[in-house]
């Protein structure tokens, strides 16, 4: 809002102001609720330390979607593999409330919890929900089995009551697990998905729906802001906009196809010459992914513009050379979004550089689609609009 120095300014111009001031802080605090995410150490460096990592990857390394594909009670999500999220935040379940630290998703639709009914290594590991200290669950007994690239997740639907903050959900659908595989080093309880209704559990209704069609929230909307360095700062956000998280204005760009939060992407440049979506492609904004994923093609291209060389199942680059490195362009809805050699070159602890550039994309789709993860997200503070089926981006602060 501009501000004027005129002699029109009066006295109750000026207390109009003051007063809409006060109004638009009490909306903001009435409408906008935030949620502290806390930036951990990832699944994949807890099993590198433990030197495991090489037997994960391995393990996990088949096509679970060709041995479970024709099943229509399974739920198949292929890419979302949770080895490199950093970023966890709180939510409670039942009555009285026990809490789960969960990703927020917006790749996946569906809740899920462990539970005491599951006796597998992940879920000794982890908070376990316990459906007999709930006053408010209710059992459904629907089977659920969730596949997705890092790990598994067997087990039942039931509902109750979900806290996100101040935002009370009642009798949400929701999955607790009788056996998980392949997550008991992961950071985090369970996952909280905020894609749209289609990805989810056939005949439920997710979270952030729900939010949204019992007025719990005043905005159909939710926003990211991954904090690059710090283990504290980053937050999601539920029902509005907190703008002091990013600078400039938000470019807003359309959905193509509401499931995924899918965008249509114009070209992929280095140094100005095209290195992938030669002819206009599809992205995905996704906070369940760390990396940038692309075509595996295109994706070995890149390792070689950038020198990276095989290191057991990861690709490394020299430490001393990262500033030299080239920064890559993503250009979408006619706006350039760069990411620089110091965001998609990541030093673990052993103080090795390694891509954050993932190839495996071709396996979800024929045309050509590129996976924008934390890497992407922590440089460009998000905006995940249902209201009018948009995503907007600025660059974060």
């Amino acid at each position: 809002m501009l501000r004027t120095h005129s002699f029109l300014s009066t006295w109750t111009q000026e207390r109009s102001m003051k007063w809409l001031g006060i109004l638009g802080l009490v909306a903001l605090s009435e409408c906008l609720v935030m949620i502290p995410l806390t930036k951990i150490k990832t699944m994949r460096e807890t099993l590198r330390e433990k030197n495991l990592l090489t037997n994960f990857l391995e393990k996990n390394n088949d096509d679970r979607s060709q041995n479970v594909a024709h099943d229509p009670k399974l739920f198949l999500h292929p890419l979302r593999n949770y080895l490199d999220l950093a970023y966890v935040g709180s939510i409670t379940i039942g009555t009285p409330p026990q809490q789960f630290k969960v990703i927020f998703d917006t790749g996946s639709a569906d809740l899920w919890v462990p539970s005491t009914y599951c006796d597998s290594v992940p879920c000794r590991k982890h908070k376990v929900f316990n459906p007999h200290l709930s006053t408010t669950f209710r059992l459904s007994g629907r089977p659920v089995d969730l596949t997705f690239g890092s790990g598994r997740m067997v087990g039942f639907l039931g509902y109750d009551t979900v806290r996100i903050g101040k935002l009370v959900d009642v009798v949400q659908p929701f999955g607790l697990s009788k056996s998980q595989f392949g997550l008991e080093d992961a950071p985090f309880d369970g996952v909280l998905g905020l894609g749209y209704r289609s990805l989810a559990i056939r005949g439920t209704t997710p979270v952030f729906d729900n939010l949204k069609r019992r007025g719990l929230i005043s905005q159909p909307v939710f926003a990211f802001y991954l904090s690059t360095r710090k283990e504290n700062g980053s937050m999601v956000m539920f029902g509005g906009l907190d703008h002091s998280y990013h600078k400039g204005e938000l470019q807003w760009i359309p959905v193509s196809q509401p499931h995924y939060w899918q965008i249509t992407m114009n070209r992929i440049t280095m140094n100005g010459v095209v290195l992938g979506c030669l002819h206009g492609c599809q992205a995905i904004l996704d906070t369940g992914t760390s990396l940038l994923v692309g075509p595996s093609r295109m994706i070995t291209t890149i390792w070689g513009l950038i020198g990276a060389r095989p290191v057991g199942h990861e690709y490394a680059v020299s430490c001393r050379y990262v500033t030299r490195l080239p920064t890559i362009v993503f250009t979408i809805n006619g706006n350039n979004y760069p990411v620089p050699p110091e965001a998609y070159i990541r030093k673990n602890l052993q103080g090795v550089c390694l891509s954050s550039f993932a190839g495996g994309t071709e396996n979800m789709s024929r045309s050509e689609t590129w996976i924008l993860g934390d890497v992407f997200l922590r440089l460009y503070f998000s905006v995940y609009d249902r209201g009018n089926n948009r995503v907007g981006l600025a660059p974060a602060v």
